[in-house]
């Protein structure tokens, strides 16, 4: 498989501790003096987003009487500002027992990915619902017109913010909670302080709820794929579910910050050593490809369990073979990854590791490797331009476990003394050595030249056969 492009999310960005709920002030408040609407009404009777798969229920509920019946929120509000709400500095407690007649709720409730609510006993079950109340450590209160105007955000940028996580539309169910009011305030008091533009808000927004999305998916699919027999006979999934879940959650969440910070960390030490605000965004960089050979073959040939096999212990290899060998890896695409270095040598040796140590897995398919180096445009942990492109163009014409480079990466190996430009001067600079008495330059690499060919939207290209010097 061959790639022109990526595009791929960064990383998830939890608050640390003792952030303050919000940056008071400025347009937030203004915004804020909306009008009041019924519990189920919207403005102009539009649909606003809520938690992903979570979709309006017809009816009524137990949820019409909670508070006075009004669209206010948890306090007064006022034309001269937003409703007024104690935001703790923390998430609620996950231990908080979830709404007590939640499990009347069925039109309301999360059906998870299916996107389905309300519909059979699935809608009505009280522990799918008691999993929920202990998830998301708080009950649901708000309509998303209700919690947009008690964080003090136009229901507008609400909706926006929303989106961009991932959210479906649900028209004006009451299912939002305290959190949800929070991290609303957390991200619009973050525009108006000046710290982000409401376009990086969103960028944030999006980012964070893709790169968690799939975070989520894995991590489930992972806990649960030991469980196919439940524990006891009749136990059904949400009971088996439950209790792992309550015991997974806080040291998954206190993991996954500590990940975030150290990955923030290295990521800011790359930032400051940069030299000018250009380089930030268009960096020389070398960029890998690898993918296994006859892919689409194996995907008819083999089960969708061990398909699913063979791709987990592919991308698990090169995870961690780049992070080793001090690359970076972009993403991963099922039957190819894509990877980064600071320089040459480090995305050679990477190239040259993984076909080796794909070619002693007698269960892997054979790997091809693509490298180019050049100019990268970085954002938002993904990397873009010409230079990518030809990479994955390299590979798409890579011989079975080869690599190829390109001119730009041979004179960038030549260059550093990682590797001769010929073996005549291979051969010179040793005679000279040994004339002076000296040892002979340690080449680690060979660069063998290719036949120059047509690339299709690169023009014609002089591919490099990169191997390791005997």
């Amino acid at each position: 498989m061959s790639v022109d492009d990526t595009g791929s999310g960064a990383g998830a960005h939890p608050a640390p501790d003792g952030e303050p709920g919000r940056i008071a002030g400025g347009a937030a408040a203004d915004r804020a003096a909306e009008p009041s609407a019924g519990p189920e009404a919207g403005p102009d009777g539009e649909r606003w987003p809520l938690d992903p798969g979570l979709e309006r229920g017809a009816g009524s509920g137990p949820e019409a009487e909670q508070g006075d019946g009004s669209d206010r929120g948890p306090g007064p509000a006022s034309a001269s500002g937003p409703a007024s709400v104690h935001v703790p500095e923390r998430a609620p407690d996950r231990e908080r027992a979830p709404d007590r007649d939640a499990a009347h709720r069925g039109p309301d409730r999360i059906d998870g990915r299916s996107g389905a609510a309300g519909r059979g006993e699935h809608a009505e079950d009280p522990l799918a619902l008691r999993l929920e109340g202990l998830i998301l450590g708080a009950e649901r209160r708000y309509t998303p017109f209700q919690a947009a105007r008690s964080a003090g955000v136009s229901m507008e940028l609400a909706s926006r913010f929303w989106r961009a996580m991932g959210f479906a539309d649900i028209g004006q169910a009451k299912a939002l909670t305290e959190a949800d009011v929070l991290a609303l305030r957390r991200l619009a008091g973050l525009v108006e302080a000046g710290l982000l533009s409401e376009a990086m808000a969103v960028q944030v927004a999006r980012s964070t709820g893709q790169t968690t999305a799939r975070l989520a998916d894995w991590q489930i699919d992972s806990f649960l794929a030991g469980l196919t027999e439940p524990p006891e006979p009749g136990m059904t999934r949400t009971e088996v579910t439950y209790p792992l879940m309550e015991l997974l959650l806080p040291e998954l969440e206190e993991f996954i910050v500590y990940v975030w910070r150290r990955q923030l960390a290295a990521a800011t030490g790359r930032v400051v050593q940069v030299a000018d605000d250009e380089e930030m965004v268009d960096r020389r960089l070398a960029v890998g490809f690898a993918d296994l050979v006859g892919f689409t073959r194996l995907t008819r040939r083999l089960e969708e369990e061990e398909l699913g096999e063979l791709v987990e212990a592919f991308e698990t290899t090169a995870a961690d073979l780049v992070a080793a060998r001090g690359g970076r890896l972009i993403k991963t695409l099922g039957d190819e990854v894509l990877y980064s270095a600071d320089d040459a040598g480090t995305a050679a040796e990477i190239g040259l590791r993984l076909i080796e140590t794909m070619a002693n897995d007698e269960t892997m398919p054979e790997l091809r490797v693509g490298i180019a180096f050049g100019t990268v445009t970085t954002r938002m942990g993904d990397v873009f331009g010409t230079t990518v492109n030809l990479a994955s163009r390299l590979t798409s014409i890579a011989p079975r476990d080869a690599v190829l480079v390109d001119n730009a990466f041979a004179e960038e190996l030549t260059r550093t003394g990682e590797a001769p430009a010929s073996e005549a001067e291979a051969a010179e600079a040793a005679a000279a050595a040994e004339k002076e008495g000296e040892e002979p330059p340690a080449y680690r690499f060979a660069l063998q030249p290719m036949w120059q060919r047509p690339v299709r939207g690169l023009g014609v290209v002089e591919p490099w056969l990169l191997t390791r010097r005997d």
